[in-house]
């Protein structure tokens, strides 16, 4: 009886995929941020498409947004919005940039930086959400909708910093499956990194983000993690430095974390392919199962991604940001404002620690 009823309601889903409805995975997430009444800072105030989003999150009740940018211009701007429960701070004119300009200072004084630059840069909204963030005024930033992912990255390595005990920032997104399904994807929804962050990683970089992805899964996905470190080799199949990477970063992160199921390295088919999983990996307590991949670097993360994506019909959600001591998320600059909501969603459940 409970496998019937599984089956009906990923039955369920995926007719609601196909006539249209919101995806449930994306659902379930704004249903978790509603629930927490977060504040998340939308910094680019001169988007039309982030001016609607805010709009829409507001009147969701997915979060409190904090708007930047000049009110009369954003309101004259973009008269269809109705920004009544959205705030709205003017960067050059608020009353805290005094106290964000000396945070800066303090910041970056030992890296070279005065204090009349420290006033200057406080202005610039990116800079102005993240010394918001940091002095505590707000719980989670989403930025990049018109400017690149650099800017909007730099004023989180340089002010919010990484998370204690992480090596690196690093990226995931989530994969939901087309509307037919998968039969390889029981919970609707995979997890992939890093796919848009870092060009290369080290083991113990490779292991953090390895654990970082799989508390994601958990926390945003609501899947229960078990996680594939990918290669071209299937447990020692192949000799090469870049296995070797791979292998080394299993170590590590079972050392890490030695209640996290994962296994590796692992060909994508011994991955996710019960059948070759027992030719490949018969031992693994992963292969044939697995719901978080971990490519070895950028350049096969995002192929792979904009592979299942583009020919495979699965909605690529993200890049989405982790391992900042706060919540903070780069948009791609080619975004529709329902994709902004949704990232407001996810940095407002990336709150709960």
């Amino acid at each position: 009886m409970v496998g019937f009823l599984d089956k009906a309601k990923k039955s369920v889903a995926a007719l609601g995929r196909m006539l249209g409805d919101e995806d449930p995975v994306v659902a379930e997430i704004k249903k978790k941020a509603s629930a927490l009444g977060k504040k998340i800072i939308l910094c680019e105030g001169e988007d039309s498409r982030v001016v609607e989003a805010a709009a829409i999150c507001a009147e969701e009740k997915i979060a409190h947004i904090i708007l930047l940018g000049n009110a009369d211009r954003i309101k004259l701007d973009n008269p269809d919005c109705d920004l009544s429960d959205v705030e709205i701070i003017d960067p050059a004119n608020s009353c805290k940039l005094g106290e964000y300009a000396a945070l800066l200072y303090e910041l970056r004084k030992a890296k070279g930086m005065t204090e009349e630059q420290a006033k200057e840069q406080a202005k610039d909204a990116t800079f102005f959400g993240a010394l918001m963030l940091k002095a505590g005024d707000a719980d989670g930033l989403v930025s990049g909708a018109c400017h690149s992912t650099a800017n909007t990255l730099r004023p989180g390595l340089q002010i919010i910093k990484t998370a204690p005990g992480v090596s690196s920032v690093s990226s995931f997104n989530l994969m939901i499956a087309p509307a037919r399904g998968n039969e390889y994807v029981p919970d609707g929804v995979l997890v992939f990194a890093d796919c848009g962050l870092n060009p290369t990683y080290t083991s113990e970089g490779l292991a953090d983000c390895a654990i970082a992805t799989a508390k994601s899964a958990k926390e945003i996905a609501g899947i229960e993690p078990k996680v594939a470190m990918l290669s071209f080799s299937s447990k020692g199949s192949a000799k090469h430095d870049n296995v070797t990477l791979v292998a080394e970063a299993v170590k590590i992160a079972k050392e890490k974390a030695p209640d996290l199921l994962i296994d590796g390295e692992l060909q994508f088919d011994a991955a996710i392919v019960p059948s070759v999983a027992k030719l490949k990996a018969p031992d693994s307590p992963v292969a044939g199962q697995a719901n978080v991949f971990i490519f070895p670097d950028l350049q096969s993360g995002n192929i792979g991604y904009k592979i299942a994506e583009r020919l495979g019909g699965f909605q690529a959600v993200g890049p989405i940001c982790q391992g900042f001591a706060k919540p903070l998320n780069d948009l791609s600059r080619g975004c529709k404002a329902s994709d902004i909501v949704c990232a407001v969603a996810i940095t407002a459940v990336q709150t709960v620690k």
